[in-house]
């Protein structure tokens, strides 16, 4: 099985690679992002949850994170792997996933981080916010979550690298180029 973790900060390329990735690979997309805001869509107790957290800027606690991530992976028995965008973001966050991929008999094959500089992260999201509106692109907000990815959730990285799963690919340049270079680290696993 193919377990992927796509790590970057807010504006990364993350979404836009993991769809590639994706169909190049047959793999099941989760989201963080997309199941918080599926659960705020639908109104859930969950998602009114979410919903104020992130209005606010903040990350949602791990409880509710790692318990809607697991509901995805196990909608989804037959998959071929999993590529995750936008967890961990801690690391405790990453040990749960572990304890949690082993209790299915797998594993994370790897981790790719996209490397982006905090200018072009501001550039693409302020053009991201202008094209679709995310409430959560808003640009205070978003200053608040660069300054968390950069100031907390960086350091999954090490979690990761210890492991030896860890891989950088620049994520400045085409997107085609980009896939490309993710294609190349990921058919070494």
């Amino acid at each position: 099985m193919l377990n992927l973790v796509l790590f970057g900060p807010p504006g990364a390329g993350k979404g836009t690679q993991s769809e590639k990735l994706i169909a190049k690979y047959q793999l099941i997309h989760v989201s963080t992002g997309d199941l918080f805001r599926g659960h705020i869509k639908n109104q859930t107790t969950l998602g009114q949850k979410v919903s104020q957290l992130i209005a606010d800027g903040e990350l949602v606690p791990d409880s509710i994170t790692i318990a809607m991530l697991e509901e995805e992976v196990d909608k989804n028995p037959d998959a071929t792997g999993f590529i995750f965008d936008g967890f961990p973001r801690t690391v405790t966050q990453a040990e749960e996933l572990d304890k949690f991929l082993v209790g299915k008999g797998s594993l994370i094959t790897g981790v790719i981080a996209l490397d982006v500089d905090q200018d072009e992260l501001t550039r693409r999201i302020a053009e991201r916010y202008k094209v679709r509106g995310r409430p959560d692109d808003d640009a205070e907000k978003l200053k608040k979550r660069i300054e968390e990815y950069f100031s907390k959730t960086i350091h999954v990285l090490p979690y990761y690298e210890e492991q030896g799963k860890l891989s950088k690919v620049d994520g400045i340049g085409e997107i085609e180029t980009i896939f490309e270079n993710l294609i190349a680290v990921i058919d070494q696993y």
